[in-house]
């Protein structure tokens, strides 16, 4: 989670390897799972390839997003919207006709836009994926609890039944 420029920056170093950031080199088998014969080759080449996301779920980073988004090295914003939600309604999941929430979600977007970055919502259903999608670059449906929610009830009346 991102809620300042300093956080921001901080993002970015930590996800790139030397000279740029601070991030270990770890297992090799990145390197053979990316075509790269060594380690080093790898680490050579992948601070053009990673790709550098920082939450926004703070009062403050909507606050900071001019500033945020002008952090070097940062490709995508994602909105977390419970948290968000909870940050600046006080409560989660958002009804989602909120103003204060619709709006400092627009102003994530666009102040993104023009920053030139990427921007992402984390949605609960194909539905609002499907909305999403017509406004954001990365759509997350976080589908897997209700999946196995889902699966277990069916499971659990075929038992019971």
């Amino acid at each position: 989670m991102v809620s300042t420029v300093e956080d921001a920056k901080a993002v970015v170093h930590q996800s790139k390897f030397p000279p740029v950031g601070s991030r270990g080199q770890g297992s090799p088998f990145a390197c053979f799972s990316h075509g790269f014969a060594t380690p080093a080759e790898y680490v050579a080449h992948a601070n053009e390839q990673i790709l550098v996301m920082a939450q926004i779920e703070t009062a403050d980073a909507v606050e900071n997003i001019d500033e945020i988004c002008r952090v070097e090295g940062l490709d995508l914003l994602l909105i977390g919207p419970n948290d968000l939600s909870l940050a600046l309604l006080g409560y989660a999941p958002p009804k989602g006709n909120e103003e204060i929430y619709l709006s400092a979600t627009r102003k994530i977007v666009a102040t993104a836009k023009k920053h030139g970055k990427y921007v992402g919502m984390v949605v609960i259903d194909g539905a609002h994926a499907k909305k999403a999608s017509e406004v954001f670059d990365l759509v997350v449906l976080t589908a897997d609890v209700r999946a196995l929610q889902a699966w277990y009830r069916r499971e659990m009346a075929i038992a019971r039944g």
